[in-house]
């Protein structure tokens, strides 16, 4: 989650352009105090109730607008909770205002809670994730485009802009469940495992290998970002040996704009090592 103030994206930009690889993800949640956490060991969600949870395209396309190196990406948007033709637009849209820098991250969500609230069912979201991003594609790479399925229909629409990469945009599946996995490799450019502790980890990448072997990929095609519940920097080097080619460090700028320079300074002197 992110405390988006103007002078501190500026402040970030400004340290985030000098690193080798920088990105910024965007985190999404609909909640009730009462929900348990099933990411977090004690069930506890980690931010208080009334935490601004800022919507994660709009967001970034704020940050966008502010940056011109730092990669954007959600992390992850519950795809199922959301109209698959306006995120098909909102995306593109926020890919081409950051020139070609935005990654969407999808997931299904967890928390029956939120579905209710939204008035989307939760049994199926899945198979609901799934056939959004199918018609997203679709919408995407044809214009017109036509697309029939369980959850969505549309005949001969057309959906502009187009995102920039030839008109795809990458996209990468979080979660830890092993049907998470399989729909990274089934569907998606790469696997984001969210609150993954260290000891865990060869094991999910692992699994993420079995699925490639199953369905005739190579696992080199995929980017496998993970955030830790714990772990150090000395952990890197297994960790990149296991497969991981990003490591998402969670976290929120300060309130003080002037204290945002710091803030990137010590994260990148934690865990970036120069190179040898």
């Amino acid at each position: 989650m992110y405390t988006l103030l103007l002078r501190p994206f500026r402040e970030i930009h400004a340290l985030t352009t000098t690193l080798t690889y920088a990105w910024l993800r965007s985190l999404t949640r609909l909640r009730g105090p009462a929900v348990e956490d099933p990411y977090s060991a004690d069930g506890r969600i980690a931010v208080p109730a009334d935490a601004d949870w800022l919507d994660p395209l709009l967001a970034l396309t704020f940050a966008a607008a502010v940056t011109s190196g730092i990669e954007l990406a959600t992390g992850v948007l519950l795809l199922p909770e959301h109209n698959p033709v306006l995120v098909a637009k909102q995306a593109a849209t926020l890919d081409v205002l950051s020139a070609g820098r935005f990654s969407l991250g999808a997931g299904v969500g967890w928390s029956a809670e939120e579905f209710a609230a939204l008035g989307v069912p939760f049994a199926g979201r899945g198979r609901r994730a799934e056939e959004y991003l199918a018609a997203m594609r679709a919408l995407w790479a044809a214009d017109p485009a036509s697309y029939a399925g369980e959850f969505t229909r549309f005949d001969a629409i057309r959906v502009n802009p187009k995102p920039l990469r030839g008109g795809r945009l990458p996209v990468v599946v979080g979660g830890n469940s092993d049907a998470a996995l399989r729909r990274a490799v089934t569907l998606a450019d790469g696997w984001y495992g969210f609150n993954v502790p260290v000891a865990d980890v060869a094991a999910r990448i692992a699994v993420l290998a079995d699925e490639c072997a199953r369905h005739g990929r190579a696992f080199d095609e995929l980017t496998v970002a993970v955030a830790l519940s714990d772990g150090t920097p000395e952990h890197l080097p297994a960790l990149g040996a296991a497969g991981v080619t990003e490591l998402v460090v969670v976290g929120a700028p300060p309130p003080a704009p002037d204290a945002a320079a710091t803030w990137v300074a010590e994260l990148a002197r934690t865990w970036i090592r120069p190179a040898e």
